[in-house]
């Protein structure tokens, strides 16, 4: 199983932090650094925003091994012929490394105070399925694409130049949702990423997509599955308790947080969370970073979960 970093670019990321938690990243032998696509963070004072892909650009040209994407950018930020534009060059940039993360959007405080409309969730997931049309007529057909739809619409559009990667970047979609996310990521998607739950709860997710997959004649093992979850990381059993406990509030400790599926503890109770994880049919790990300027905490990180 992978070991990747993710970080929430709305919680104060910065060019000074964005460039030290790529090198670190790159350096530490993590396998990937996703970061997430917000305007601002959902409850205010705001706080520092990189746009995502203007960092994504810099990554691209400044590591040389690290895989990376958006997790997610929703599609309520930008028509999905630019963000196809955007995720082929980027790719091309770093010599296809790029993942391309999708989703429908939910922060209803940044689509209000930026002007984008969310959607009622009905809507808001016929949208996405749209831009996942969009996406993939323009990142995997040489040929132009007419498609009408409420939303968007193209007409003898082609991408230019094409891609170097046949289809472009891999798509990812993201989420949980047995009834609306798991069918379009067995329609769409190169990559399924869960959110946040335990291995029991991916593991039947999991076996869910599989059978979705085969309905419509596709090869399970032709979708990578990730997990995006949280961190509570500490050099000894005492500290990761302490950590959980701040976190918190002091509302939950080391063990409630685990039954919500974040990884908490010590290196050897991380390592024995990740076989389960592993087992449960994770291929890759995002593990959240919150703190962005703890670089001697990611090293520490590296060491215990890397080895």
């Amino acid at each position: 199983m992978d070991i990747a970093l993710m970080v929430e670019g709305q919680n104060g990321l910065n060019w000074t932090r964005w460039k030290n938690i790529v090198r670190a990243a790159e350096d530490l032998g993590f396998a990937g650094l996703y970061r997430s696509d917000h305007y601002t963070n959902a409850a205010p004072p705001d706080k520092d925003s990189l746009e995502l892909w203007v960092s994504l650009t810099w990554l691209a040209d400044h590591t040389t091994r690290l895989e990376f994407g958006p997790l997610v950018s929703p599609v309520s930020f930008r028509h999905p012929a630019m963000t196809a534009r955007m995720a082929a060059a980027v790719d091309d940039l770093s010599e296809g490394r790029l993942t391309l993360g999708v989703g429908a959007g939910w922060q209803e405080r940044e689509h209000r105070a930026f002007g984008h409309d969310l959607l009622p969730l009905p809507q808001r997931f016929r949208r996405l399925e749209e831009a996942l049309h969009v996406l993939t007529a323009l990142l995997r057909s040489d040929t132009p694409q007419t498609y009408q739809g409420t939303y968007y619409r193209l007409h003898e559009a082609v991408l230019l130049p094409r891609p170097r990667r046949p289809g472009g970047p891999p798509l990812l979609i993201g989420g949980n949702g047995a009834r609306r996310t798991l069918p379009l990521a067995a329609r769409f998607a190169d990559e399924w990423n869960a959110v946040y739950i335990p291995a029991e709860t991916f593991r039947r997710l999991n076996a869910r997509l599989d059978t979705l997959l085969r309905s419509i004649g596709r090869d399970p093992a032709s979708v990578r599955r990730s997990l995006m979850t949280g961190l509570v990381f500490g050099r000894t059993p005492q500290e990761a308790e302490e950590q959980a406990l701040r976190r918190t509030g002091g509302r939950q400790d080391a063990a409630a947080l685990r039954t919500r599926g974040l990884l908490v503890g010590d290196p050897a109770a991380l390592q024995e969370q990740l076989h389960t994880l592993q087992a449960a049919g994770v291929q890759r790990l995002m593990l959240q970073w919150l703190d962005l300027d703890d670089l001697h905490g990611l090293q520490a990180l590296a060491q215990a979960v890397l080895s």
